[in-house]
């Protein structure tokens, strides 16, 4: 499970309104003809939100607009959270479109119990926020990537053989275009990474199912009344505010936690310590405790943890058999491909 919490992007070049972001995940929808799908594909999805389904774009756009009471011009008015789980938990799936739904509204339960606030002295509930999901089923390589990373060199070579092909079309260079050509085939052939036998670039669609979900949810609460701000520096702390003392803060930690066990719980889903959130945690702050525990686990499972690094894409280098031979040389050169993999979100974790 890969999740990210981002606040609106207020530059000069980005609106205050939320329509734009909503646009922007529309187009899935404006791709698809709901009578003229190809076979296998999802048909249109809409935003819905705790208790309802299909809620229009301009509901959504009039909602988180006009709830922004009090906040500055530099205050995000609203987050998004995106949800991507892994290929392994996207196959516990019966139905992703209505299966995610069901896992959204339950993480959005884990999303408030993470707040450190109340409200008229009660504890932030599910019915005190304002949000809007929306699934999509389709993702793009994106240049983070590690296959497009791993391609770039072949990229540039053939960006250059496309150049002077275009500079001998003009008298500008000598050269045979032919060759060039030929050069250019190759270069795509010996690429690294490929999908259906083409060389993987930015923007191509990843195959397989991609499905995930985004959530716009309003900084303020569904009242108008509170500011629910899940970028807070603050876990759980009190400060006097116009004379009382109030609660704030947002545990991010907790939350993904929690969001990991609601889907492990709702879809009886068993997790492989290298797709945990707890092995992520364990990595940053102790790569020799990761990978010592790596190697603990049964035979079974750790065969398991190294095909989903491996097909994470990282480069698995001989494997000590036991702890003892888990040189400091071989953790660093592990070390530097399950990064990787994290940074670019190739790990479900």
């Amino acid at each position: 499970m890969y999740i990210t919490i981002t606040p609106q992007k207020l530059t000069e070049t980005y609106s205050q309104s939320v329509a734009d972001f909503v646009d922007y995940l529309e187009k899935e929808n404006d791709n698809l003809e709901q009578n003229d799908l190809p076979a296998g594909q999802a048909g249109m999805e809409h935003f819905f939100n705790q208790y309802a389904d299909e809620i229009s774009t301009e509901q959504v756009v009039k909602d988180i607009n006009e709830n922004t009471s009090k906040l500055k011009r530099d205050e995000p008015k609203f987050y998004s959270i995106t949800v991507n789980p892994s290929k392994y938990e996207l196959s516990r799936l019966q139905n992703s479109s209505e299966d995610l739904k069901v896992y959204t509204r339950a993480l959005m339960h884990d999303y408030v119990t993470s707040f450190n606030r109340e409200l008229n002295g009660k504890p932030i509930s599910i019915d005190d926020i304002k949000y809007f999901a929306k699934i999509e089923h389709q993702r793009t390589f994106k240049g983070t990537d590690r296959q497009i990373i791993a391609n770039q060199p072949y990229a540039t070579k053939i960006l250059q053989l496309k150049q002077d092909i275009r500079k001998v079309n003009r008298g500008e260079l000598d050269g045979n275009v032919s060759q060039m050509k030929s050069q250019i085939e190759k270069l795509e052939k010996e690429a690294p990474h490929q999908q259906n036998g083409k060389r993987i670039v930015q923007g191509m669609k990843k195959d397989g199912n991609q499905s995930h979900i985004h959530i716009i949810v309003s900084r303020k609460d569904g009242s108008n009344s509170i500011s629910l701000s899940p970028g807070s520096k603050y876990k759980s702390s009190e400060v006097m505010m116009n004379g009382k003392l109030v609660k704030r803060g947002f545990d991010r930690d907790a939350f993904i936690s929690k969001a990991e066990k609601t889907f492990d719980t709702t879809f009886s889903y068993k997790r492989n310590y290298a797709e945990s959130y707890q092995s992520k945690k364990d990595f940053v702050k102790d790569p020799k405790l990761y990978f010592s525990t790596l190697l603990g686990l049964p035979s079974t499972e750790k065969a398991l943890a190294f095909k989903i690094l491996a097909k994470s894409g990282v480069h698995m280098p001989t494997i000590p058999t036991n702890k003892v031979q888990l040189a400091l040389k071989v953790i660093n050169k592990l070390k530097r491909g399950v990064d990787i993999a994290i940074k670019s979100g190739s790990i479900g974790i």
